[in-house]
């Protein structure tokens, strides 16, 4: 793993990325930060040579596991840039659901730091090769599914937001013409954990809002449906977590034309 510092690690991080490993086209690339706020992981095309979209990949609440890096990987091989960022920092993996909690808990208590995590991970990809620079979205899942809402809530400059089974609950509804991105919500109908007056509470205040809103409900789904490990876990924990093969087709089918500009 290389490491670089902020600030002033881009230059070298364009320097470093010609001797990046390469799985097929595809590049991966580590990126340590400095202090506190953890690590990174660049995947791109390096056969690619037009101008693409460019995305922020926030992990479930277990943290960023390899279900995360896959998720960015299968990213770079449909055309374009994924950052797979830490939220926790110092590669914290949960192997039960306590700990999960815990981790989640006390990244929520910092949201400054979430911030500059998230704002350091854009900074990875605006220096990947051919991203747009009007093209720059967010993915998350789980806890990394309301990070990413949150980010369009605070009026980040992103193209567009995508949430797949995570929190839509807000403490403060946002002001109207705040959100720039477009926002995709894929959830689960039966989610005990994203509950139906939860959605609906989050479509009145995204219409409030003015937000352009593309929502999927899956009937008969549960949380965690993108995860084919998640409906081991469920039985494992006796938690509502089950993969759903159709609505994990179908609301990544949504998020790639939402980065198509469809």
């Amino acid at each position: 793993m290389n490491t670089y510092k902020l600030p002033g690690f881009l230059a070298l991080l364009w320097a470093s990325l010609l001797a990046a490993p390469v799985f097929g086209d595809i590049v991966e690339k580590q990126v340590q930060f400095d202090n506190d706020l953890g690590s990174a992981v660049l995947y791109y095309d390096d056969s690619l040579k037009q101008p693409s979209a460019g995305v922020v990949v926030v992990h479930e609440w277990w943290g960023m596991d390899d279900y995360t890096r896959s998720r960015a990987k299968q990213l770079a091989e449909s055309g374009y840039s994924a950052v797979a960022v830490d939220m926790y920092g110092h590669g914290k993996i949960a192997q039960h659901p306590k700990d999960a909690k815990a981790f989640m808990s006390a990244a929520l208590e910092n949201p400054e730091l979430m911030h500059a995590r998230f704002n350091a991970a854009l900074s990875v990809l605006a220096s990947a090769p051919n991203v747009d620079p009007n093209r720059h979205y967010a993915i998350g899942y789980c806890f990394g599914g309301a990070v990413v809402l949150n980010q369009a809530r605070s009026g980040a400059n992103l193209a567009g937001v995508a949430s797949f089974h995570g929190s839509l609950g807000s403490e403060q509804p946002v002001a109207p013409g705040v959100i720039k991105a477009k926002l995709l919500v894929a959830t689960g109908a039966d989610d005990p954990m994203v509950p139906a007056q939860q959605v609906g509470d989050f479509v009145v205040e995204m219409s409030n809002a003015g937000a352009e809103l593309e929502l999927l409900s899956f009937p008969g789904v549960v949380h965690g449906f993108t995860n084919p490990a998640a409906s081991a876990k469920g039985e494992e924990y006796k938690m509502p977590l089950a993969y759903d093969a159709h609505a994990d087709a179908r609301s990544w089918q949504a998020l790639l034309a939402m980065l198509a500009g469809d």
